[in-house]
């Protein structure tokens, strides 16, 4: 049996110094080779807090218009000529040019009393128009 102590091997010897000098340069290109502009896909206005009030609901004056042409603005019933109903309109507005016209159409409406009612708020000075719809059930 031998009991002799083994020759020591030299240990394997990692030189850091020259590990962190290639990270270094690689960090370095990296930083310098990026492209640091941000570009956005959605642009977007996100709100802000303020103070001041919610502005005032604007006026709106709704007009129904039924199967057989009749035009009713607001509970009032209203002439047949643009021109009746452009006073109907004007009177409903109480001068407020800001005023918003809803037109309701009945479904079998005619395509001429809507324009009638088109006409009649041009002619009243009411260039705001809505036209509000609903589904029935079952279609």
């Amino acid at each position: 049996m031998n009991f002799r102590p083994l020759p020591q091997r030299d240990r394997p010897e990692l030189n850091l110094v020259a590990f962190i000098d290639v990270l270094l340069v690689i960090l370095i290109f990296l930083m310098v080779s990026t492209n640091f502009n941000r570009f956005g896909a959605l642009q977007l206005k996100l709100p802000d807090a303020a103070a001041t009030p919610a502005p005032a609901p604007p006026c709106s004056v709704a007009v129904t218009v039924d199967a057989d042409g009749r035009v009713m603005v607001g509970s009032d019933a209203a002439g047949v000529g643009a021109a009746a109903i452009a006073q109907a309109l004007a009177a409903a507005a109480h001068g407020d040019a800001a005023c918003r016209v809803e037109v309701q159409a009945d479904a079998l409406a005619t395509h001429q009393a809507v324009v009638r009612v088109m006409e009649g708020a041009r002619l009243a000075g009411l260039p705001a128009l809505a036209f509000s719809t609903h589904s029935v059930a079952g279609e």
